[in-house]
């Protein structure tokens, strides 16, 4: 076929082709006789191919209306694969800029704007990894991310090289996913992603479309899934890309109450227009088809929600009801949503969501937006605030600590210790925490250890693993020297163990979002910064205790209600000396007794190592 077809063209006007990306943009004829080209632009006056082959002359190769879908499309019978395009549309207002392809799908290396023809050749191995995924439910099974800024985490490497570098990496880590800040093709680096102006190609300067696709295949024979960040929010004011198009505000709304972002100067896509809902739609399911990604993770759905979003009075308009709701928006993603998980099952959808919006992660049929994960951040900023005080000061805000779990039910929650918590002044994780060198590592070790074993999967930006102490810049590498020093390859260790332990205990990770999984055991230990709680499989046969000491005092036969009788063991405590801490615990394990205590049958006196979480399991410890 050279020309979309009647059908292709109604679906796009009615916003319902979910595999837009056949018919327009470029594509190389099979035959070598040239490449087919088509571009939704209504309000031009005229559009043609300039490129390589035809010494960008506007009007050598032009292209033609497709009846009145807004559509234009032709041949041009001497492009060729690998050669760079561009479009040269006269707008509406008589003006011809030179675009971007907006389907794309590969992408010059910026400061270079141009397309570039591209035909993928990959060829996917990875059959049995889509199969056992589309069996498995997310909910229930176990997922720990490590999140990562694919241009930083070694300077230099492309997707090749991280196909053996990174894969080993989360491999010994033990994670069972990576999360990528966003591969689409943006134009400023220090944006880390953020500002696309290719939906539809990978980032040019890590390596051609088929390299990241080799790269995801790898990661999937290593038994590792992954996640992309996509951003549907806003797209950049660049000329050469999305804004004003064929001249009038075509991707985004014309009134800037609605179609710009004040915050970051960008643009807002118009979800009403469906061609515009099919464009993100499509893209969705062009990086879970064409690249076999896990999952997307939707950046900034809470700008997408509210017509108000970092607005003052006045600066907004409200809805058809005259509420702060885009509801255009809401039905976006409740359809994007829908038509993800009914197509991909498996797959994960993601929301950044800051707000107390009810439903994010419910199915949209009970008027839910339809999200399988929503990012906690009540539970991030709670903690790390916590954590940050001193620990003579931690018992005036034991609250924040626990608040969590006063909400920990109402949606299915991924806790994030996320990129955007350790830049601009922000200052490391290991930073934020207060007192000398030991105590500030022994405190995040202490965190990661609360944080596996909360409700929820938990996601780790990269540097987090080896206690990098220096804050995040895209410009460098992360600070792998460090691992030289002791007290950094004990985080490094520490983090190992607790993912390995994890994945091996169903009660971590079987019942993350209904109370039935969790029981405080102490919860209000507020004089000395202490935290007891139980974790339960989906059958109730196999059950995991935290004990959390957020204090730098050794707790001596501090009495603990436990919810069975006999032997425990500990599964990790992160005070062992391998991790640099001081080696105090309870390594010939803990006998719990018929004394009730709490409300449960059994107790048991226990050490709590100082600044530690302890993970302990019924059983006998090894040696005894």
């Amino acid at each position: 076929m050279t020309r979309p077809g009647e059908i292709d063209l109604y679906l796009l006007g009615e916003g319902r082709h979910e595999r837009l990306w056949e018919q327009l943009g470029a594509h190389p004829l099979d035959d070598g006789s040239g490449a087919r080209f088509a571009v939704w632009a209504p309000n031009a006056r005229s559009v043609s191919v300039v490129g390589d082959w035809n010494f960008w002359s506007e009007g050598k190769d032009p292209l033609e209306p497709q009846a009145s879908s807004g559509v234009w499309a032709g041949i041009a019978a001497n492009a060729r694969e690998g050669q760079a395009y561009k479009l040269a549309v006269c707008g509406a207002d008589g003006v011809t800029r030179l675009r971007a392809d907006p389907f794309a799908f590969r992408a010059e290396t910026p400061p270079a704007t141009a397309s570039l023809l591209y035909r993928s050749r990959h060829n996917w191995r990875d059959r049995d990894w889509l199969a056992r995924r589309e069996a498995t439910d997310p909910l229930r099974a176990p997922m720990s991310v490590y999140e990562v800024h694919a241009g930083s985490w070694r300077q230099g490497l492309g997707w090749l090289d991280l196909a053996d570098e990174l894969v080993e990496h989360v491999v010994e880590l033990g994670f069972t996913h990576v999360e990528l800040l966003p591969v689409m093709q943006h134009p400023y680096g220090p944006s880390w992603g953020y500002q696309v102006s290719g939906y539809y190609a990978p980032h040019a300067p890590l390596g051609e479309p088929d390299a990241l696709r080799a790269f995801v295949d790898a990661m999937h024979a290593n038994g590792i899934g992954v996640l992309l960040d996509w951003v549907p929010a806003h797209f950049p004011r660049d000329e050469w890309a999305l804004a004003r198009f064929d001249g009038t505000a075509l991707y985004e709304h014309a009134d800037p109450r609605r179609g710009a972002h004040p915050d970051w100067g960008t643009l807002v896509f118009n979800f009403g227009r469906h061609e515009v809902r099919n464009f993100l739609l499509a893209n969705a399911l062009y990086w879970l088809e064409e690249f076999h990604a896990d999952g997307l993770r939707v950046d900034a759905v809470a700008s997408m929600l509210y017509l108000d979003y970092s607005r003052r009075p006045g600066e907004w308009l409200p809805n058809r009801f005259g509420g702060r709701e885009d509801l255009e928006a809401v039905s976006f993603l409740q359809e994007l949503n829908a038509v993800v998980h009914a197509e991909h099952p498996g797959v994960t959808m993601v929301a950044e969501e800051s707000t107390a919006w009810p439903g994010v992660s419910r199915p949209t049929d009970g008027g839910g937006l339809g999200f399988t994960f929503k990012w906690n951040m009540g539970w991030m900023h709670d903690t790390l605030g916590y954590v940050a005080h001193e620990p003579v000061h931690r018992r005036w805000h034991h609250d924040e600590l626990t608040f969590s779990l006063m909400y920990a039910w109402d949606e299915n929650f991924v806790l994030p210790l996320s990129h955007d918590e350790i830049v601009h002044g922000k200052g490391a994780l290991l930073r934020k925490l207060p007192g000398d060198e030991w105590q500030q590592f022994a405190t995040l070790r202490a965190l990661y250890g609360h944080m596996w074993a909360h409700p929820g999967k938990q996601l780790l930006f990269m540097g987090g693993e080896i206690g990098q102490g220096t804050e995040w810049s895209e410009a460098r590498s992360l600070d792998w020297y460090v691992l030289d020093y002791p007290l950094h390859e004990g985080v490094r260790r520490c983090v190992t163990d607790l993912n390995r332990a994890y994945r091996a205990e169903p009660a971590l990770w079987e019942v993350d979002f209904r109370p039935e999984g969790f029981q405080w055991l102490v919860g209000d230990a507020r004089e000395d910064n202490v935290l007891a709680y139980a974790r339960f499989s989906a059958d109730g046969a196999r059950v995991l205790v935290c004990l959390v000491n957020f204090s730098p005092v050794v707790r001596h036969h501090w009495r603990v209600p436990l919810p069975l009788g006999g032997s425990w063991r500990e599964v990790v405590n992160t005070d062992a000396a391998e991790y640099g801490g001081s080696g105090v615990g309870n390594l010939g394990g803990v006998g719990a007794v018929a004394e009730p205590m709490h409300g449960r049958p059994f107790s048991a006196g226990v050490t709590l190592p100082p600044l530690a979480t302890v993970w302990l399991a019924p059983g006998t410890a090894p040696g005894r």
